[in-house]
């Protein structure tokens, strides 16, 4: 509440998102009901689905206005409003994650509102991981290690994307965290940056990118490794040892006062030096913690300051269209003179007999 105040915000809402576990530890399950937590500088309150009320009281001693299927939201968010002595508001934060009908409905409320984003109010805090946020990144880190041995377990030739996704997803499960994605892009797939795996067999002269990730007690993990099948080619060599250059090079460059676009320019130097500047096609990293995706970016253009605790990842890539393409991803901490890898697991390129 203290930072709409800050932020001369009037109200806070968010959907069933990580926004609300951040804030608040859970959040319901989410479908097309309206579930809106909405926060003042002085009040909060749930609108909330019936059939969702019994569990979120397990989770929350703040208010829930309810509603019924047979009756809808509308009456329910008015009666809201009202305890929380909002007549009228001239700015509202929406959460961003939200459903566009669940903003709408709380829009048509407040018509000459203006809308933000809520990322305006909890982005800053969010970036800033404590202790005990850090180690659950480190354990999932450590889940997601195990995965990528079992992944590199199941590469060999004849084994199809799928079976090594499957291979990641079992050692997932196994560690009781749910898979969040599993890119397995063999031989020129590899040149998709975001391929969709699918049932492409592996053939003697494929490189293999593995990219995977889930999620543990709310938080996520990303690594990316690379196998070949066969015995490495001169070209590949070369721009895999690039790919390798640009990681160390954003590693160094990555600790607290410096902003987030020198960290990518240190990345993308390396790799247009040596030729390939074109084919690094996206961001050098993305922010991590209870989104798999989130602030702080590493663009180009971001002008943010590092700060210490700060989660990202740092995942420099070359993409060449119909041969291969090479990504090597760590997930890193800034700490008070640099950065920790969270990941135990070499870059070291995985080798396998054809």
């Amino acid at each position: 509440m203290e930072l709409l105040k800050q932020h001369g915000v009037e109200l806070l809402a968010l959907g069933p998102s990580d926004n609300m576990t951040y804030l608040h530890g859970f959040h319901p399950h989410p479908d097309e009901r309206p579930c809106l937590y909405l926060i003042t500088p002085e009040r909060e309150g749930f609108l909330m689905p019936q059939l969702n009320a019994e569990e979120s009281r397990q989770h929350t001693a703040v208010y829930l206005e309810t509603y019924a299927d047979a009756d809808g939201p509308t009456g329910a968010l008015t009666r809201l409003l009202e305890r929380l002595g909002l007549p009228s508001v001239r700015s509202v934060a929406l959460d961003e994650t939200m459903r566009t009908d669940f903003s709408l409905l709380l829009l048509e409320q407040f018509p000459s509102a203006k809308p933000l984003l809520a990322s305006a109010i909890l982005g800053e805090p969010r970036m800033r991981k404590d202790a005990q946020e850090l180690d659950l990144i480190q354990m999932n880190a450590n889940i997601a290690d195990n995965a990528m041995r079992a992944a590199y377990e199941a590469v060999r030739l004849g084994a199809t994307e799928r079976d090594i996704a499957a291979a990641a997803q079992d050692a997932f499960k196994a560690s009781s965290a749910d898979t969040a994605f599993t890119i397995i892009a063999a031989g020129p797939n590899g040149a998709y940056p975001h391929h969709h795996t699918g049932d492409r067999m592996l053939r003697e002269g494929d490189a293999v990118v593995i990219d995977i990730g889930a999620r543990k007690d709310n938080y996520h993990s990303d690594i990316t490794r690379m196998a070949y099948v066969g015995t490495p080619n001169e070209t590949y060599r070369r721009v895999h040892t690039v790919v390798e250059e640009a990681v160390k090079a954003a590693l160094t460059t990555a600790r607290p006062g410096v902003r987030a676009s020198e960290v990518d320019r240190a990345a993308r130097q390396v790799i247009a030096a040596a030729g390939y500047g074109e084919h690094f096609v996206h961001r050098t990293g993305h922010g991590l913690g209870l989104s798999g995706h989130e602030p702080p970016y590493l663009t180009a253009t971001s002008d943010l300051v590092l700060d210490q605790g700060m989660v990202f990842s740092i995942e420099p890539g070359i993409y060449l269209p119909g041969r291969f393409g090479i990504r090597l991803e760590e997930i890193v901490a800034v700490t008070a003179t640099g950065v920790r890898v969270f990941s135990r697991l070499p870059r070291d390129l995985l080798e396998v007999p054809a």
